[in-house]
């Protein structure tokens, strides 16, 4: 691997992760303007389905006669994966709905010790020491981050219980998306799985959804929430890792904890304390730990 492909896959991961970053904000935004979680959610699904299938064709024409094609149980098991895409998203949107952006992303990021637990109950062994600290300064960033330590800050149950939930599906995604039909192109399986997703997208529109159905949030939010949401970041994430690796690319996309909280505290007036912010850097830190081989530099070494 070049120096310059390690860049260049630095440089996608870090736009990728970005992106996602941004995207609770405009959640929060939209909901200031009265659209629901399940419109927000349902534009955002179906404007990503129609760009991912653009993006398909695309590759589909430039590869015609080198692409791989899915098979019947490819498309299966990718749409199952995808079904945590569609909770992953609807429990996220629903926690900023009753918390701040600036500690639903924090939640979020409990990703990393989820990760940690879910692999030491699959593969039934104890967790590096490396990853047991890292695990460590996650939970004591994230008591800092989410201001615990100040007792007059109350935090709505209902966003704590979402956020917890949006990263347990979110651990579950990580976990079946490079390990799903991996042989076929990213396009592809971003494809199917955001079909899966939609599924669980669509049927909780389809319940909760009391009021009738307002198609503006097609005109004003729909697009920039399939654009930073579900079609950037998939794309530019899948592109990005195999060039930096997995432990590289892990602690590049760590880049979506501040740039989330930099646009609550920008574009929302969230209040962000100076111990928060330290608390945050804390699971940077973890991230970075947990993803550093310190006697080789870099490695592959994640949850």
């Amino acid at each position: 691997m070049t120096k310059n492909s390690v860049l260049k896959g630095v440089f996608l991961v870090a736009i990728g992760a970005t992106s996602y970053g941004m995207l609770a904000t405009f959640v929060k935004i939209a909901y200031g303007e009265g659209f629901t979680t399940a419109e927000v959610t349902t534009s955002q699904f179906i404007y990503g389905i129609i760009g991912i299938f653009i993006l398909n064709l695309f590759q589909k024409v430039k590869n015609k006669n080198t692409a791989i094609k899915a098979t019947k149980k490819n498309i299966v098991h990718l749409m199952l994966a995808g079904t945590s895409l569609g909770t992953t998203s609807l429990f996220y949107y629903l926690a900023v709905k009753y918390i701040p952006v600036s500690i639903g992303i924090v939640l979020l990021m409990q990703t990393v010790w989820m990760g940690v637990l879910l692999e030491m109950i699959l593969e039934k062994k104890i967790p590096s020491t490396q990853k047991i600290v890292s695990v460590v300064i996650v939970l004591i960033g994230t008591a800092l981050a989410t201001n615990l330590i100040n007792n007059e800050v109350q935090l709505d149950w209902r966003g704590i219980m979402w956020g917890f939930l949006a990263a347990a599906s979110f651990t579950t995604t990580m976990f079946t998306a490079n390990r799903v039909a991996v042989n076929i192109s990213s396009a592809q399986r971003s494809l199917y799985m955001i079909l899966g997703g939609a599924v669980i997208v669509f049927t909780f529109a389809l319940f909760t959804q009391v009021t009738p159905f307002n198609y503006d949030i097609f005109i004003k939010w729909g697009i920039i929430m399939a654009l930073f949401g579900t079609i950037i970041p998939p794309m530019l994430l899948n592109a990005g890792f195999p060039l930096t690796g997995i432990g590289l690319g892990s602690i590049v996309s760590a880049l979506e904890l501040p740039v989330s909280v930099m646009m609550a505290y920008t574009l929302l007036n969230e209040n962000v304390e100076p111990l928060q912010w330290f608390g945050i850097l804390l699971i940077i830190v973890a991230i970075v730990i947990m993803n550093v081989n310190f006697r080789k530099g870099v490695s592959a070494n994640t949850h």
